[in-house]
């Protein structure tokens, strides 16, 4: 199935309603777990943050953990800056409006970078893992974890009939679209070995999850 870009940025409030309500716990919190599988610790780089919810559960999971969250939507930060007034562990969270693409961060910044549901927002895949290898401590852990594209439209239509069957209209339409935007394993692979990530491991999580993870050295 040929890629169909969506919109880099969730700009409308109908958009960043809809998809900050979606029930994405499950995998919130799958996600957590594998980061913290990898070794992660420290100062964390979340890229593409969205509302915030993933930074939330790592300090909750972690009282030493300190993380920075940025997305390039001002309307997802105004939400994650909402959640994070109420969180009990707002003094270890930072959110800023910034291009996960130009990172505003000296190299080996970070113990851990993570990123999740980012790379079918983007048109390359490459600058974007370039500069998150850059920002990322050497032996330090990364996990980039997004969708991957059906091969058929009708793979498309049935994934969101399993996974959003009772989600609204809007909401299996962001999906749906999500889906037809994501990379497959192979581009992934290609655009994780011209960045300079040759060493990091591929891995199919579900039968829409993939993650690109590099487990901390020490």
């Amino acid at each position: 199935m040929r890629r169909v870009l969506e919109a880099e940025v969730m700009v409308g409030p109908g958009e960043v309603e809809a998809y900050a309500s979606m029930d994405n716990e499950a995998p919130n919190r799958a996600f957590v777990e594998r980061l913290f599988e990898l070794g992660a610790r420290g100062r964390m780089l979340d890229l593409g943050t969205g509302p915030g919810h993933i930074p939330l559960l790592v300090c909750e999971r972690d009282p030493q953990a300190h993380v920075t969250a940025i997305d390039l939507s001002e309307a997802m930060i105004a939400e994650a800056r909402r959640l994070r007034a109420a969180s009990p562990h707002r003094a270890r969270l930072v959110f800023e409006v910034g291009d996960a693409k130009v990172l505003a961060y000296p190299d080996g910044g970070f113990d851990a970078v993570f990123s999740n549901t980012l790379l079918h927002h983007l048109p390359e895949a490459e600058p974007f893992l370039r500069d998150a290898r850059r920002v990322l401590r050497p032996g330090g852990a990364l996990l980039v974890r997004d969708l991957f594209r059906p091969e058929t439209p009708e793979q498309a239509d049935a994934l969101v009939t399993r996974h959003a069957g009772d989600a609204s209209p809007a909401q299996r339409r962001l999906f749906r679209d999500s889906l037809c935007a994501a990379l497959t394993p192979s581009e992934l692979r290609r655009a994780a070995d011209q960045a300079g990530l040759t060493g990091a491991e591929l891995v199919i999580d579900s039968d829409r999850h993939m993650s690109l993870q590099l487990r901390a050295r020490d």
